[in-house]
């Protein structure tokens, strides 16, 4: 059996009721844990983008992206290695007052990970932290371990290519001439 390889899949599809349980069923049929799962609008009017996240190997992630772009509704789907993307995530912290202001390592902490504090009232306060999911568990860590952490979020990973999109924009534009051709007959 191959080594496993965090892959991120990028899907672009029409905004249709019961798709994404479609394109999950593949994953759950192959018996492969989704790490993360970020569905969204993309910048392309009408497309929505999923990007999702899972351990397996290069023949098993192909018949996965095989199987997804056959999806009636499902413009086109692709496989990333971690190096053939940019990729972040977003974590929000919330934060004890009492005990992040008692303790003066916490605002170090704060600082040596480029977070930042965006809500601030008596009881709490919201650090917000952008970047590569490995610094969002580490102050994670740092954080709980001065156990001043009240409740912890991340968004899973987001992630874009260029190649990815212009794909998607060439696929629009056939189809809309497609269309405007059977609307001229």
């Amino acid at each position: 059996m191959s080594d496993k390889t965090l892959y991120t899949l990028i899907v672009h599809s029409e905004n249709i009721a019961g798709l994404l349980n479609q394109i999950t069923a593949v994953f759950t049929r192959r018996q492969i844990n989704i790490e993360s799962l970020n569905v969204s609008a993309s910048s392309i009017k009408g497309v929505h983008k999923y990007t999702i996240t899972a351990w397996t190997d290069k023949d098993t992630i192909e018949k996965v992206v095989r199987q997804i772009e056959k999806k009636i509704d499902v413009l086109q789907a692709h496989y990333f290695s971690e190096d053939e993307i940019y990729f972040h995530e977003i974590a929000l912290y919330k934060v004890s007052i009492p005990e992040f202001q008692s303790n003066p390592a916490a605002s170090k902490v704060i600082r040596k990970y480029n977070a930042r504090i965006v809500e601030v009232n008596p009881v709490f306060a919201i650090v917000e932290k952008n970047g590569k999911g490995e610094d969002i568990t580490a102050l994670y860590d740092e954080l709980r371990a001065l156990d001043c952490v009240l409740q912890f979020v991340r968004s899973g990973r987001v992630a874009i290519t260029t190649s990815c999109f212009e794909r998607v924009n060439e696929f629009l534009a056939e189809r809309e001439a497609k269309y405007n051709n059977q609307s001229k007959k």
